[in-house]
């Protein structure tokens, strides 16, 4: 995403989201059918905020997609925690069906989990499965490769609730805001971890963490 990348805090069109995140045409129309059902859905309910709305393609679209040159080519299961309106989950879905990355959305209010399975259902994706379960309550028989979290819980809780399905290779990706470093500081009293900051393309404020070889502190 580098020749390309907007001017943090620039109004993002969908063509101009397309450009930047260098998705196909087939990624596109599976994003605006998402789009559509998500527009939709805003009549019945609170989704994302609605002052978010009009500039929706680069606050939500674009800062999931941003995450999708930052995984591993080997990657191959995503758990997305707290799904809510799809954003990072749907979107790394709708990128990633044509590598054969299965992703798994995790989400326990069921109004946004029955969007979650209305949006990939028009999407047209086989890659994705919606689990309506809280998190403290998953259990999986194969933990991820990646666990993505946004605008869930501060680092440490988070952290907490992806330590219950992970296993020792598995890496976080992880989208904070301007207080990175005071969750970071509050996280390190409860985990040893390796941790790389990537600027976020969509807010001079705003970090995408890439955890790793996590463990809890003694």
């Amino acid at each position: 995403m580098g020749e390309k990348e907007p001017a943090t805090g620039c109004f993002v069109t969908p063509d101009e989201f397309a450009a930047t995140a260098h998705v196909s045409r087939e990624t596109m129309t599976r994003l605006e059918a998402m789009d559509r059902v998500l527009i939709e859905s805003l009549t019945r309910h609170n989704l994302i905020a609605r002052s978010t709305i009009g500039d929706r393609w680069r606050r939500h679209y674009l800062d999931a997609a941003q995450i999708v040159p930052l995984l591993p080519a080997n990657a191959r299961s995503v758990f997305d925690l707290g799904s809510g309106a799809g954003f990072p989950g749907l979107v790394l879905a709708a990128m990633l069906v044509e590598k054969d990355v299965h992703v798994t959305l995790v989400e326990s209010t069921g109004k946004k989990s029955k969007f979650l399975s209305a949006a990939a259902s028009a999407m047209g994706l086989s890659n994705v499965t919606v689990i309506p379960e809280r998190i403290e309550n998953l259990s999986t028989p194969k933990p991820p490769d990646i666990i993505t979290a946004r605008a869930l819980a501060r680092l440490a809780k988070l952290l907490g609730y992806g330590a219950g399905i992970a296993r020792q290779k598995t890496r976080y990706f992880l989208p904070k805001g301007q207080d990175v470093e005071g969750e970071l500081t509050e996280a390190a009293k409860y985990w040893h971890m390796e941790v790389i900051r990537h600027a976020s393309i969509t807010s001079p404020d705003a970090t995408i963490l890439e955890i790793g070889n996590l463990r809890r502190a003694q």
